[in-house]
């Protein structure tokens, strides 16, 4: 059993002045300053440790999380507490804005900054309290056992406690509030979305980040069959969405045969604006995962998949394989890549702040800055001006990304046609490939966010954000 704590009324004054006298602490994550074993303080100790990473150093989740290369602290522990780990870190950064509020309420002064990690152990905790399926008395408990094991906070527990608490007793007539009061990003991000789309358009988008997006499988054929086998629906681009998962992907029907793979929805569009590609030779450029190089051998293209990246290759040609499906694979740096012949067409899924993905990845506004997504689509515009030299006059070109940001978007492909006279725009049309309509914007491009497609819940609508545009080399 944890330490008894006392309860505490009303906002909780905090000073985090001066150094806090050193002590050992057991290297054991799951025992407390007594030795005493404690179930799950090495699981909260890690999401604490993690969250830190996120928030303090802009480290991406999924490589803190990876089961092979991931964070130490992670990795030692059990799968089901890995699993626990997610939810809470997932949890967190989704409604950090949320907690925050709810948080600084309890205060009678803000944290200062130097108090990061009594922050980032209220915020684990807080996530727990207010979204998850945990005992508020288990969450309460472990921070406050955390707080104690801690040099940097452990003279604080006393205010973890009574912070807590307090958040457990208020939650239900606070929540609500709290929630339509915020919108959980960064100004900076929020800023853009409000500038790119409006206020009405941007709080639809923030909205949907605050739900788990749906599960979208791309089929290999009879995706009725499939949408029946899984437990979902047909989208009317052709993809299967399952809102909740019955098992692991890997345990599910049809993965071990190569049936499908997943691929959000809005990731598939891009690989059909080539129209029929049959008999051509397509280079896929920045290839790894692998899913648009699947969408084109499987339309009948030569596909020759390119990636910089030795282990996002491997990955790739991992998932062809399980597939039954071969491209030609090369590594190369694509500014210097030279093939041998040109090719009739190419696709540039650039590397890009991922801004529409928010969905799947919360941490992506608290990692990224308004300076990487500048820096991001200088190098997209190189690499786009790169990819032209490679395919014949007269083949296409196709530019997409998974940003909501214009300045990678609408912004670079409109400067990139008014500065590149070997490019001319090739147009979407209106009824050409089923299902994009929605996404058509005026000027023939494709965008998509995670307000678009509703389907009468949120839970099972939203894409993630695309942008993609068709261009032709002249001559």
């Amino acid at each position: 059993m944890g330490p008894q704590p006392h309860r505490t009324q009303g906002p909780v004054a905090v000073s985090v002045t001066g150094r806090a006298p050193r002590r050992k602490v057991a290297s054991d994550h799951e025992h407390s300053d007594s030795g005493e074993f404690v179930a799950g303080l090495a699981a909260r100790k890690a999401a604490a440790r993690l969250l830190a990473a996120v928030i303090d150093a802009r480290t991406p989740l999924d490589g803190l999380t990876d089961h092979e290369n991931g964070h130490p602290q992670y990795k030692a522990l059990d799968l089901r507490d890995r699993g626990l780990v997610r939810a809470i870190l997932v949890t967190a950064l989704r409604f950090r804005m949320t907690i925050t509020g709810l948080l600084a309420r309890r205060l009678e002064k803000p944290l200062p900054p130097n108090a990061t990690a009594l922050s980032h152990i209220l915020h684990v905790a807080a996530a727990q309290i207010l979204f998850l399926d945990i005992p508020d008395s288990a969450a309460v408990d472990l921070a406050v056992t955390h707080a104690k094991s801690d040099p940097r906070t452990q003279r604080f527990s006393g205010l973890v406690n009574g912070v807590l608490r307090t958040l457990a007793r208020g939650k239900e007539a606070e929540l609500p509030a709290a929630l339509a009061a915020t919108d959980e990003a960064p100004k900076w991000f929020s800023d853009r979305l409000k500038a790119a789309y409006g206020p009405d358009k941007a709080t639809q988008i923030l909205s949907a980040h605050r739900v788990e997006a749906p599960v979208d499988f791309s089929v290999k054929a009879d995706p009725e069959l499939w949408a029946e086998k899984l437990g979902g629906i047909v989208l009317p681009t052709g993809t299967v969405r399952v809102e909740k998962l019955s098992a692991a992907v890997t345990e599910l029907p049809g993965f071990a045969e190569g049936a499908w793979w997943v691929q959000d929805a809005a990731a598939s569009l891009p690989a059909r604006l080539f129209g029929d590609v049959a008999g051509l030779r397509v280079a896929d450029l920045c290839a790894a995962p692998g899913g648009k190089t699947a969408q084109l051998i499987l339309a009948g293209a030569k596909v020759t998949a390119v990636d910089t990246s030795k282990n996002r290759l491997a990955r790739l040609t991992q998932n062809l394989s399980r597939l039954g499906l071969s491209a030609d694979i090369v590594q190369a740096d694509l500014l210097k890549y030279e093939p041998a012949q040109l090719f009739d067409a190419v696709l540039l899924d650039g590397p890009c702040s991922s801004t529409g993905t928010v969905r799947r990845h919360p941490d992506v506004p608290w990692t990224k800055t308004m300076a990487d997504v500048e820096k991001l689509a200088d190098l997209q515009h190189r690499l786009l001006a790169r990819a032209v030299t490679l395919v014949r006059p007269g083949g296409r070109i196709v530019f997409s990304n998974c940003s909501l940001d214009p300045l990678e978007g609408e912004d670079l492909h409109r400067a990139f046609l008014a500065q590149t006279e070997t490019v001319v725009d090739d147009p979407l049309h209106r009824g050409e490939i089923a299902g994009i309509d929605p996404f058509l914007t005026a000027q023939g491009t494709l965008r998509t966010t995670p307000a678009d497609l509703d389907l009468g819940a949120p839970e099972r609508s939203g894409l993630d954000g695309f942008f993609a545009a068709r261009m032709r080399r002249a001559g």
